[in-house]
């Protein structure tokens, strides 16, 4: 199992904006083979930074997916970005 999670960081003015335009990209994620969760939220305290949270069964599910990543003027509008892959062996309860 993949967790790709972080953060990105756009204007604060625009971060609203900027989500209600990635609704088509979280949708088709949600749907693609292999997604076991994908968010992007708003964070409660920054008003400028969107946290990511994606979990994929394989590695392949996740690549077959990744061609559909943020729209060219999407990717303008990304200040930063702190996003990692963790790579999961195992599962358990808390």
């Amino acid at each position: 199992m993949l967790i790709i999670a972080g953060s990105i960081t756009v204007d604060a003015s625009d971060r609203d904006a900027y989500l209600r335009g990635c609704s088509a990209v979280v949708e088709q994620a949600r749907s693609a083979p292999g997604c076991l969760d994908f968010a992007l939220s708003p964070d409660l305290l920054d008003p400028a930074r969107i946290n990511i949270y994606e979990r994929w069964e394989s590695e392949a599910d996740l690549e077959r997916f990744r061609g559909s990543g943020p729209a060219e003027d999407q990717e303008e509008e990304i200040v930063s970005a702190s996003v990692a892959r963790y790579v999961v062996s195992s599962v358990g309860a808390p």
